[in-house]
């Protein structure tokens, strides 16, 4: 975030569907020219803040400031605000251009003006030549890309894009990931990104906004919400992660000390110090576990054996058991030549303070 007076401003947004509370109480600024992505599992609110966001939905309590001006109770149209949405809201009987002119000649522009914006928009998002064909005779990613320029064309202050990139096949959608964050930056657009994967948001995102159960868990940058989850739900929803339960000891400058199978650790806890004798669980991720012959000088360090090996191509996941125990307790990626090269003899698995984060929850 910058110091500039945010773009938007989402102040107190409840929404209540009967008993159902669909949003509670969300306050967030958001900044022109960010990537900000919605992510949570279904339910959690953020389709509820995308459609209020868009006008297609008033909140019960709350106000969304656009541009310094409130827009709450204002119709979708009246707003500087488009959407893309999953199934891409193609007109049929419509080629490309008509799609990509329509919101145009909604907004009551010349003929001469929508040309030339046609023209403009067509070129930046490199479609002239798909100009006549109607959506049936463009590819998923082909109809996405007009599905964007048609959102582009009026040059809205906010985009909208609800899980647009939900009906393509793998390969394409990291494609199309790539080219939308391409056009975000060179458009210096603010996005509001709405999905479920994980990886879409990590891989898209300047900021994310993790949502459970109608409330914000969580609000940082891709690497902030990986490396330094301030929940349970945030380690375990954002890829994978060792969870230890131990026991709060004290403290050793920032750093929290933990007692976790009779040894003691050391993380950082990003949601704030908890208090002695608590237990406590801490988040480490499995490619930041090293594999030692000797004890080695990190923060952290226990003794066990690689029980399990799964091959994955350019790595491989380790199953270590730790100390006497048989049963495996941490899982670590390794590359594919390091994993292959050890055996079932006794190894220091070692990582850094940094690299742990003790959980609120």
């Amino acid at each position: 975030m910058t110091d500039q007076k945010p773009l938007v401003r989402i102040e107190g947004l409840s929404k209540h569907f009967g008993e159902t509370v669909a949003l509670d109480n969300l306050t967030l600024d958001i900044a022109q020219g960010e990537f900000v992505t919605f992510l949570g599992p279904s339910g959690c609110g953020k389709s509820t803040t995308l459609r209020i966001l868009g006008g297609f939905e008033r909140p019960t309590h709350g106000r969304v400031i656009l541009d310094g001006e409130d827009v709450t109770n204002q119709p979708p149209e009246k707003r500087h605000v488009n959407m893309v949405f999953q199934d891409y809201a193609l007109f049929p009987h419509m080629t490309v251009a008509q799609n990509i002119s329509f919101g145009l000649e909604l907004k009551g522009m010349g003929k001469a003006d929508i040309k030339r914006r046609l023209q403009e928009i067509m070129a930046f998002l490199e479609l002239d030549s798909y100009a006549g064909r109607y959506p049936v005779q463009l590819s998923g990613g082909q109809r996405q890309r007009v599905a964007l320029a048609r959102a582009l064309a009026p040059d809205p202050a906010l985009l909208l894009l609800d899980e647009p990139l939900g009906a393509l096949d793998a390969k394409l959608r990291g494609q199309v990931q790539q080219e939308l964050k391409s056009i975000q930056r060179r458009t210096n657009k603010t996005f509001f990104f709405v999905t479920h994967d994980q990886e879409e948001a990590l891989t898209m995102s300047d900021r994310i906004v993790v949502m459970n159960k109608g409330r914000v868990e969580q609000d940082g940058t891709p690497e902030e919400l990986y490396f330094r989850p301030a929940s349970r739900f945030v380690a375990e929803f954002i890829g994978e992660t060792n969870l230890l339960s131990g026991w709060m000891r004290g403290t050793e400058g920032d750093k929290v000390v933990m007692d976790w199978e009779g040894t003691a650790l050391k993380g950082k806890a990003p949601a704030g110090i908890p208090a002695e004798g608590k237990p406590i669980t801490a988040s480490v991720r499995l490619e930041k576990l090293g594999f030692h012959a000797d004890r080695p000088q990190t923060a952290n360090a226990v003794q066990g054996r690689v029980v399990g090996k799964t091959f994955l191509g350019s790595r491989m996941a380790m199953q270590i058991a730790v100390g006497d125990k048989d049963e495996p307790i941490l899982k670590a990626y390794v590359d594919a030549e390091t994993g292959q090269s050890v055996g079932s003899d006794p190894i220091w698995i070692g990582w850094e303070a940094d690299h742990m984060a003790v959980l609120n929850d």
